[in-house]
Order: C-alpha cells, then structure tokens, then sequence
C-alpha cells in the first residue's frame, strides 16, 4: 500500500487514531516536552504556513503566529484546526501564489507523502527568498520496542510499521539539500517510560488494519504488562529529529 493510501485510511474520516499516536507521547522522560523544545527551535516568523497541520495540537501549545495558515488533506482534521485560516490541500499541490510565506512547518508529516521531494519542492516555491523551512521526521529505527508487542498480538504485519515509509529523517538533509541551503538536523532527546499497558495496546491498534481482536489485545496487554512488572515502565526509544533549511530563492 503507497504511504499516501495509508494515511487516507488512517486519517481521513477520523481524528482517533492520531490522537491514540500522540497520548502515548505524554510520558516522555525528558522533562521538556517536544513542544517546548521545538519552541526555541521553530523558525516562526512572518507569514506561517504548516503543512499536513492535523488536529493542530502545535499551536494549542505554543503561541501560534499573528498570521498562521493549517493546511491538511483530511477534512475532519481540518475541522478541528484552531484559527481563521484553514485550508484543505495536498502538500503536492499547494493552492497558493509563489512566494506567499516566509516559514513553512511539516511536523511529522512528510512520511505519509508518495513522493515527498515533490512536496519539498512546492514548499521552496511558496517560500519568500530567504525564508525558512522546519520538518520533523522519525529516524529508521523510532520506537523500534513496539514491534515485540506487535508479535505478542499475533500480528507480525504490524512489525516495524514506523519504517516504512519512503522518507525518514536520515533521508532529510540531503533531500531538502536539493532544494534549499543552510541545513541544520537536531535530534530531540528522550525516550519513553510508559507505566501502564492501555496507551501502548491503544497506540498498536491505531495502526492496525482491521483492529485488533480482542485476543489480540489482551496478548499484546498481557505482554507489555509483563515487561512493566519487571522494568517498573515499557521503555520505547524515540527518534524524532528537526530538520531546518532555507530558500535563498
């Protein structure tokens, strides 16, 4: 399946199973979150656009810009996108004049893309010389510890899902090197510490396709529970890096 029929699947009728993803976040051991990292990371300035923006969780924690645009291809996403500028797009065919912004964000989104070199290029034609790109991506080997709970549940289709994708942030320095200059990738430091089984059975069942039977979840909860009972947490190691660029036009 193409990562983008994926993402149709998973994201287009529903907000569920991203919520699912993010909950499982909430028990970082940095005690600075991702989103506080990123708020002194973020090139915010001027005209912002975010591509593939989701339920708008970013700007529900950090001050969101005085002109900020959403943009997603889901349309129950975008109804749930805090501001007055919400637009429903594909990140391949952007709907706006050249040079309209001077920051574009990707958080966590390029992934879900078929080719996205292509939406690389439509954010370095929407960008005023000089302006600025961030995207997060996973690294190849991101929350790798899921995948023994997804062999626990019987269902091995699920093993290394978060590798998948034909886009990683191993991959993003030299993609966006293509097309913009000064390219900075820094990597969030934290893993998680996880103490009780309901986030990590609820996370493995968004990705799954049908869901998870109820055997299938209570062999994935009987193991994960194991693991606490032994660690005190179910420790997953995080990969998650920002990548900077910018367009000299």
């Amino acid at each position: 399946m193409r990562p983008s029929e994926q993402a149709s699947r998973q994201y287009a009728s529903s907000t569920r199973r991203l919520s699912a993803r993010m909950a499982v976040h909430s028990y970082g051991a940095n005690p600075q979150t991702w989103w506080s990292w990123l708020a002194v990371r973020l090139p915010r300035d001027g005209a912002v656009l975010e591509v593939g923006a989701g339920t708008g969780e970013l700007w529900r924690q950090l001050t969101p810009p005085a002109d900020l645009t959403l943009a997603d291809f889901s349309a129950a996403m975008c109804a749930e996108l805090p501001g007055p500028r919400v637009v429903r797009c594909s990140a391949a065919a952007l709907p706006f004049p050249a040079g309209s912004f001077d920051t574009v964000i990707a958080n966590h989104m390029l992934y879900h893309l078929d080719d996205p070199e292509v939406a690389l290029r439509e954010f370095a034609r929407v960008l005023r010389p000089g302006g600025r790109v961030a995207v997060a991506l996973n690294g190849r080997d991101h929350m790798a510890e899921l995948d023994a709970v997804a062999l626990a549940a019987g269902r091995p289709g699920l093993v290394r899902f978060s590798s998948r994708s034909n886009f990683a942030a191993e991959e993003a320095p030299v993609c966006l090197a293509r097309s913009f200059t000064a390219v900075e990738s820094e990597r969030y430091p934290c893993d998680l510490a996880i103490p009780t089984a309901d986030p990590v059975v609820e996370y493995l069942d968004s990705m799954a396709d049908p869901p998870l039977t109820p055997d299938e979840r209570a062999a994935a909860r009987a193991f994960v529970e194991s693991r606490i009972d032994a660690d005190g947490a179910y420790r997953i190691r995080k990969n998650s890096v920002l990548t900077t660029a910018r367009w000299l036009g």
